[in-house]
């Protein structure tokens, strides 16, 4: 089970450095229609921070193992921060990454738990919080 934790944190840290990196580049502007209206007038200041967040977590996930459950539950912190995001899209018919309708940005925000899971279950974070010795 541990090379699986391992494998699932490690796809996990790679995707996240991957889309951190888009929020600086190709995908930006997605990612700006993505940013609750609240902060509008930043959108691009929240999507490059957020993007450079994303990165540092998924580089943390990758490469500082000895830290893996204090990273955990700072990418699940992370996940949970950007649902905002997710559902200011769904909320306000927000039209980006391919997600054109109310049925699809609605499915999208089923995923979000399912990432913050991710997180805890990969890192062992949950685990370690519930059994500090089984980590």
């Amino acid at each position: 089970m541990y090379f699986v934790r391992k494998i699932a944190q490690l796809v996990l840290g790679l995707g996240l450095a991957f889309a951190g990196s888009t929020h600086l580049g190709s995908n930006r502007a997605e990612f700006q229609a993505q940013v609750p209206t609240l902060f509008k007038d930043y959108a691009d200041v929240v999507v490059l921070a957020s993007g450079v967040v994303e990165i540092l977590l998924g580089l943390g996930l990758v490469f500082a193992w000895k830290y893996r459950v204090q990273i955990g539950w700072a990418v699940a912190l992370f996940f949970v921060a950007i649902f905002w995001g997710n559902i200011s899209q769904y909320v306000n018919g927000v039209n980006a990454f391919g997600l054109n309708s109310d049925s699809a940005r609605a499915i999208r925000l089923l995923f979000q738990p399912v990432l913050v899971i991710w997180a805890l279950w990969s890192t062992g974070a949950w685990r370690a919080r519930r059994h500090p010795t089984h980590i």
